[in-house]
């Protein structure tokens, strides 16, 4: 590629991309794809060797491993083992900085392709832009707000050892029980401080930081916007937030659940939709009151988020999260200004009337979690599902309480036809697959709390 060429495209770059290069060549270009649990794969290469138009390959077979790296067998894929090619289509609009690189790098995301020029229906990116899509169809758009809870802890190198929480700048181990302390935050300011530098390298806006409930747990709370672009910003923010506690010599942890005694880590989703034409808030009448969409929405997010669990709630281990009184909601139901409730209405104006859903956790693939809860929103609205009478006071195991374990999520799961439907079904046939498997490979291990209470004493 010629360097009129490369310096043509490069002008098209965003403007925090352009200010974290300061006139420096790019050495690196990444092309990034989130897998089925939301991780990064890919390809890295020189910047000579990258072109937004050139077409990128990768075997679509990544996309078939569970999250120990187990492959699964699915019967209804001819010739699966093949290990045919899908086409990476880098999405320029996406592309940010690699701050933690030693040379200046560029990330792009890419979109996924069958070699026919069709959208991959099982990449992650794509079930979110199908639901997009249904919206957009009947002139909606939906805007969300993520909030991202993670564990800064000790270097945990030892998986058969508990994890710890970390020692901050007074050299001693972070407690729990200390939500919205600015003492807390202070005692990891190296780590804050790095990620406030990588977040505005790569062009990515915080709208606040908290110290949560649990020792060492953050919460970072992103700005409202296109569920697409937010999407991105979890799946690029989760790479930084790691980068940057490991420069300062500390793991960060996005597990529902990492240590039995602390609370849980969420991805709370504040949502509303508007008018594609107009911006209104289709949540509110013009006086101000409640509308039938916004009901709509709280009744399918009630019918449809149950079934959508394994989504949501993807791991064994994100079912412990789940338990009364420890800050995460174990129902579905509704109400204004509590959090006890699985769907919570924030205190607002009519504009910005939003329903948030309390009970994703920060373990899920960011994309399938706003996908998943927007279509049961979607399902709500275009079928007119009434929800329950809102809670008044405290909730905790009343009414629609969620599954108690991944087994048992699954069933809802594979019998919703609706749900699978907006979602696709060749996608959702994959995801129960890596479930199922993911259960056989759980149920053959045996723990630590078996060798120390049952060895000896049974």
């Amino acid at each position: 590629m010629s360097a009129n060429a490369q310096n043509h495209w490069s002008k098209s770059l965003p403007s925090a991309f352009l200010e974290y290069q300061s006139g420096n060549r790019i050495d690196e270009v990444e092309c990034i794809i989130p897998d089925i649990a939301g991780m990064s794969r890919g390809k890295s290469m020189p910047l000579v060797k990258f072109h937004p138009d050139d077409t990128l390959f990768l075997p679509i077979s990544l996309f078939y491993q569970t999250i120990t790296g187990e492959y699964v067998d699915l019967p209804e894929i001819v010739n699966q083992w093949m290990e045919s090619d899908i086409v990476l289509r880098p999405d320029m609009s996406t592309a940010s900085a690699v701050p933690w690189a030693e040379d200046v790098s560029l990330q792009v995301i890419a979109d996924l392709e069958t070699l026919e020029g069709e959208e991959l229906p099982i990449a992650p990116r794509n079930v979110l832009k199908r639901v997009l899509q249904r919206y957009k169809d009947k002139g909606w758009q939906p805007i969300v707000a993520p909030e991202l809870e993670f564990f800064l802890t000790k270097p945990n190198l030892d998986p058969n050892e508990p994890i710890e929480p970390p020692v901050g700048r007074t050299g001693r181990r972070g407690a729990g029980r200390q939500s919205y302390s600015m003492v807390a935050v202070d005692e990891y300011g190296p780590v804050i401080d790095t990620i406030y530098d990588f977040a505005e390298a790569q062009g990515l806006a915080i709208d606040a930081l908290i110290q949560e409930g649990g020792a060492g747990q953050i919460e970072i709370n992103l700005m409202h916007g296109d569920p697409l672009w937010l999407a991105d910003q979890v799946f690029y923010f989760k790479r930084a937030i790691r980068e940057a506690a490991l420069r300062h010599g500390s793991f960060a942890t996005f597990m529902a659940k990492p240590m039995r005694d602390e609370p849980g880590s969420a991805m709370h989703i504040h949502q509303s939709v508007v008018d594609a034409k107009t911006g209104r808030n289709i949540f509110s009448n013009a006086d101000g009151s409640e509308t039938d969409a916004f009901r709509h929405f709280i009744g399918g997010s009630q019918r449809h988020i149950r079934t959508s669990v394994p989504l949501i709630a993807p791991f064994v281990n994100s079912y412990r999260r789940f338990t009364a009184g420890m800050s995460a909601p174990v129902n579905l139901e509704w109400g204004s200004n509590n959090r006890t409730t699985g769907l919570r209405i924030p205190n607002s104006g009519p504009s910005a009337r939003r329903v948030e859903n309390r009970v994703i956790g920060i373990d899920s693939n960011c994309y399938l979690a706003i996908a998943s809860s927007l279509a049961c929103g979607y399902l709500g609205m275009v079928n007119k599902v009434e929800p329950s009478p809102a809670a008044t006071g405290e909730v905790y195991e009343e009414g629609a309480v969620l599954p108690r374990n991944l087994t048992e999520a699954m069933d809802g799961f594979e019998a919703d036809t609706a749900l699978r439907e907006v979602l696709g079904e060749e996608f959702c046939q994959l995801y129960g697959a890596i479930k199922h498997a993911e259960l056989i490979e759980f149920e053959r291990e045996i723990s630590p709390w078996e060798r120390q209470h049952l060895l000896l004493n049974v």
